[in-house]
């Protein structure tokens, strides 16, 4: 049985879609420099920032963008339960644990997340409900945005995430195979301590996995400054695998372009890494050692899904990041059943790639299955297909 144990960021998101980020209503509250508390399409901003940004209560702001509607959906969100339910659900419980750490408040919202999560088929090894507010975002989603792509702006409450330190973690976390940090900029202490916990889990023996979220806290403190990652840069030393998207890595790296930020990575010793950047090619790199050797590359996204897509669009591109790191999990999975003795980053790529672009046929970052294996059937044919185009793309 291989354990895979996750913390970051778990919360409820509250999704409301169609918002035209080009209307009138957004415009005073579009961000004008960086760290200001303004809203950016694909950035996140906390909400206490927001307000102060746009100088009236947060209620009022949230009627002029949404013009009084309710959320589409609510739903589990979060870069580190999202990847671990996808894993999960492709999973179907053979030969695969999966686990989940985390803090929720003791509110309606933490009711909520406690009880989905419990029809989810992650276990919840450590997920407690504490004083104070369950973590939150408000999801606001443009379809057309980026010549009908579709991106999101996130309106966070860290809350009750604030309460989880790191010696709440228990050995148990830290013996698992594989360990996921997922977005714990959101989990600030977590955050702030990542190296040596990316340390801990390493002497355990255990291939470490770090999937990040826009870091508006260390944004706005240094908006000119890279965002740290961990106490020291480290902490990349201690990374198997490492997945940010485009705007992410960039403040990570502190440089100007992809191709510059993959340089800083390879420079940092962390052993591989993918950065996405939504309907544009992936970069991709492995130094050789979890993965087999992969010198730099890029490879496109699915073709097939981007076809169905232009049909039939019902979803949104929400938790599609979140479930690309689900589907590079999965594979991890897969071939460390089969005892693969390199692991190929393209495959888990692949499997990554199919798994965001499906993320966009529904609303939301969690699938609701109604029987098990749903998912991984609808995805697979995607997967083959995608193999065929990955052939023909670099023939």
């Amino acid at each position: 049985m291989i354990t895979v144990s996750g913390i970051g960021c778990c919360l409820v998101d509250l999704l409301y879609n169609n918002i035209d980020f080009a209307a009138e209503t957004m415009q005073p509250f579009l961000s004008k420099e960086r760290g200001d508390g303004g809203l950016l399409p694909g950035q996140l901003v906390f909400l206490e920032d927001f307000v102060c940004y746009a100088q009236i209560p947060f209620e009022e702001i949230l009627s002029r963008i949404t013009m009084d509607q309710s959320p589409d959906k609510i739903n589990i969100g979060g870069p580190s339960i999202v990847p671990l339910i996808h894993l999960a659900q492709l999973t179907n419980g053979e030969e695969c644990a999966v686990r989940f750490y985390g803090r929720g408040g003791s509110d309606e919202n933490g009711l909520y997340l406690q009880a989905a999560m419990k029809d989810s088929p992650v276990i919840l090894q450590d997920y407690q409900l504490v004083t104070g507010y369950t973590p939150s975002t408000f999801v606001l989603s443009d379809p057309n945005f980026d010549n009908g792509h579709g991106e999101r702006i996130f309106i966070n409450t860290i809350g009750a995430a604030n309460e989880f330190r790191p010696d709440s973690l228990k050995d148990d976390f830290f013996s698992s195979d594989i360990v996921v940090f997922g977005g714990t900029a959101l989990v600030p202490s977590i955050h702030d301590h990542l190296g040596q916990l990316l340390k801990k889990a390493k002497e355990h023996g255990a291939k470490t996995v770090v999937n990040t979220v826009f870091d508006f806290r260390n944004e706005k403190l240094n908006p000119h400054l890279k965002w740290p990652l961990g106490e020291t840069a480290d902490s990349y030393q201690q990374i198997d695998l490492l997945i940010a998207d485009h705007e992410e890595a960039l403040r990570l790296s502190g440089t100007m372009n992809t191709k510059d930020a993959c340089s800083f990575f390879m420079q940092s010793r962390l052993s591989a890494f993918v950065i996405t950047n939504g309907s544009n090619d992936l970069f991709v790199w492995s130094n050789g050692n979890l993965f087999a050797k992969l010198e730099l590359r890029t490879i496109p996204i699915s073709q097939q899904i981007y076809n169905d897509l232009k049909i039939s669009r019902v979803g949104d591109t929400t938790g599609c990041g979140d479930n690309f790191v689900g589907g590079v999990l999965y594979s991890i999975v897969e071939q460390l059943k089969r005892q693969n003795k390199d692991l190929d980053l393209l495959e888990a790529s692949a499997w990554g790639v199919v798994s965001g672009g499906f993320t966009c046929f529904y609303v939301g970052g969690m699938y609701h299955e109604t029987t098990k294996g749903e998912k991984l059937a609808k995805i697979k044919p995607y997967y083959e297909q995608y193999n065929r185009q990955i052939l023909k793309h670099h023939a």
